[in-house]
This record gives structure tokens, C-alpha cells and sequence, in this order.
């Protein structure tokens, strides 16, 4: 028999303009780490809408944009364009800056979530990988589609594997189903923190209505998702806790006070270097 983890808290989170602000690395973001922070973006843009050149030290940064190509530079020396639905990963380590800003106009739904790296890591070179479309992994399921954003799904000849190796041992996915369906994910041994978000259309987390709220859940059991009349798209996010306290800055996430401030001055020689072009 089955058995479900429970639905431990819910929350709609805040907004702050186009951005609802689903975790954060001062309140969910301790619960469910490595998952620190995850961003909703879901609002009529223009093209040229994005955000301009900024830090991060840490962490690594996943963007997934479906809705809009994005063209995008960092100090990596990468840039370029992004099609719709190809993803920015950015391991910021020790120090980087990047920008984006989306080139469709209308409706455009995406999410950013950061990732919290282990010592060493969160200290090394920072480098971007930019995933096209095409590219992404993405596996049948009974009733919909699967796409595994970070790690891994199945075994063996039926592995299905993020292109993405993020330092870390969990599954970000994204599963797409139709009406009149059911799906239950068995997540890999030890993968204790975990959370669901329906993001469109409606769904049952659980064996209970989603309402338009991420839903954080238990340390061990399944995740089902159950659909009625309508499909629904669903993000789901299940990791090995990181084990390591987070130490704040204005834009990175440290395990230490040391390793902060020594990303914090070389943010700022970046930012200088950046101001002299």
C-alpha cells in the first residue's frame, strides 16, 4: 500500500511585482534546503523586460523561462539567446554577475530557484551552462509528460537525467498532466525534503486541492498528484537536505561567515571591473 507524505505547511507566498516569492532563505528556505529560494514569474511583459546585471555568490541559480525566449550575458563571458522553454544554470560560486531580460511580449509564466552549494563548491570558479529546449530531459508518464530539470528519474535503460550536474543529490521536475489522471512519484532514498506547486491548471496534491499554494511535505512516503476536469502542470522538488547552516548575504548564500565575505569582495571587484568597460 502506498503510503503519502503528509502536507506539513502551505503558502501562497508574497508578491513583489511580476515575482511572487514562493520560498525564501529565512523562512521555507531552512525547512526545505537545499531548495533556498523559488521565484513564480507570472505577468504581461513587453519584449526588453528583465532584469539588468546583478551578484550572486554560493549558490546556483535555475531558470526556466517556457513562456518567452530570454537573451542573456554573464562574467563567465557567456552570452547569447535562450529559446522558450531551455534553461540557465548558474553556478555562481565564489563570485559572478549575470542579466537576462525576455524578448516575447504577453502572458509569460517561469520560475528561479537557487540551490545551496556545499563547502568548496559554494567557494569555487562560477561557470554557466544555458540547456536549449531540445536538450532538456523529458519522459513519458501514464496520463502526461515529465520533464527533469535537475537530477534524475527511472533506472538503468530507463534512466532519464538532467543534462545539469548541480553538486548536489536531488530531483526538480516538472510533470504535465491531463485530465482524469493520476501520478505518484517515489522520490530516491533520503530525499526527506520536499515540496509540490501547481502552477496551472488544477490538481489534487496529496489526495487534497492544491489552491493555488505551494504545499511542503513530509520526510518520507509518496507524492501523488490526481487531476478531475481539467490538466495541470506541476512543480515538484525533492533533495537530500543540505547540511549546512545558511549565512546571508544581499543576494548569496554562504555555509560560513568566512566564505561570505570573501565572495562579498570578490563580487566587488567583479562590479568594479564591470563599471570600468
Amino acid at each position: 500500500m502506498t503510503t503519502l507524505r503528509p502536507i506539513l505547511a502551505r503558502t501562497r507566498g508574497y508578491r513583489h511585482g511580476p515575482i511572487t516569492r514562493l520560498i525564501s532563505p529565512d523562512d521555507l528556505g531552512e525547512q526545505l534546503k537545499p531548495f533556498i529560494l523559488l521565484d513564480l514569474f507570472d505577468d504581461e511583459v513587453e519584449p526588453g523586460f528583465g532584469f539588468g546585471m546583478h551578484p550572486h555568490s554560493g549558490i546556483a541559480t535555475l531558470t526556466w523561462q517556457p513562456g518567452s525566449d530570454v537573451r542573456y550575458s554573464d562574467t563567465t563571458g557567456q552570452n547569447g539567446i535562450l529559446k522558450a522553454g531551455g534553461l540557465e544554470w548558474m553556478n555562481a560560486g565564489g563570485g559572478a554577475w549575470h542579466q537576462g531580460s525576455l524578448m516575447g511580449s504577453g502572458r509569460v509564466t517561469g520560475f528561479q530557484l537557487w540551490v545551496a552549494l556545499p563547502p568548496g563548491i559554494e567557494d569555487g570558479p562560477s561557470f554557466g551552462q544555458y540547456v536549449a529546449p531540445d536538450a532538456v530531459a523529458v519522459t513519458p508518464v501514464p496520463g502526461g509528460t515529465l520533464r527533469v530539470l535537475l537530477g534524475e528519474i527511472g533506472a538503468g535503460e530507463h534512466k532519464v537525467a538532467s543534462p545539469i550536474h548541480a553538486h548536489h543529490d536531488m530531483s526538480y521536475l516538472v510533470l504535465a498532466l491531463e485530465p482524469g489522471q493520476s501520478w505518484t512519484y517515489s522520490p530516491p532514498a533520503g530525499h526527506s525534503a520536499a515540496f509540490a506547486f501547481v502552477f496551472s491548471g488544477a490538481a489534487a496534491v496529496q489526495g487534497e486541492a492544491s489552491d493555488a499554494a505551494l504545499v511542503v511535505l513530509g520526510q518520507e512516503g509518496d507524492i501523488r498528484i490526481d487531476t478531475a476536469d481539467q490538466p495541470a502542470k506541476v512543480l515538484i522538488g525533492t533533495a537530500v537536505p543540505h547540511a549546512y547552516p545558511l549565512v546571508m548575504g544581499p543576494s548569496s548564500v554562504h555555509t560560513n561567515e568566512a566564505s561570505l565575505a570573501a565572495a562579498m569582495a570578490r563580487i566587488r571587484e567583479i562590479g568594479a571591473q564591470l563599471r570600468a568597460r
